[in-house]
């Protein structure tokens, strides 16, 4: 049975996150951002970044919508934490050769200047 679990959770973000139950297993599914005036309703999280396929082979595409800084770097991770890459965000597009990945799941990250991350995500190579 999947029970949805609404969790605010209060702090520096005032992110609301929306997690399913499965089982012992939370999984994130999105989240939210509280409106500044408290009669609005919580308004979805801007994405920054499109990534595809997805299961990757051979490549994987990240898009990036027009009103991303161009000062942002986009560092992808192995699952375990390796750095694999980190390119700065100088196009609208970064493809990715995957000749170097193994199979499994990979972390990117969308970072400003000062290292904060802006957008993280995750994609899968297939092998």
């Amino acid at each position: 049975m999947i029970k949805t679990l609404h969790n605010t959770i209060y702090g520096f973000s005032k992110m609301l996150l929306t997690l399913v139950v499965l089982g012992t297993v939370l999984v994130a599914v999105s989240s939210f951002v509280k409106a500044d005036n408290d009669d609005e309703l919580y308004t979805p999280v801007v994405k920054y970044v499109k990534c595809y396929p997805n299961p990757a082979t051979a490549y994987i595409n990240f898009e990036f919508s027009s009103e991303i800084d161009r000062t942002y770097s986009l560092v992808i991770m192995s699952f375990i934490g390796k750095q694999m890459e980190e390119k700065p965000v100088a196009d609208s597009k970064i493809t990715i050769t995957l000749n170097s990945y193994l199979r499994g799941l990979y972390i990117y990250q969308l970072k400003d200047k000062s290292g904060r991350i802006v957008e993280t995500g995750r994609f899968q190579v297939d092998k």
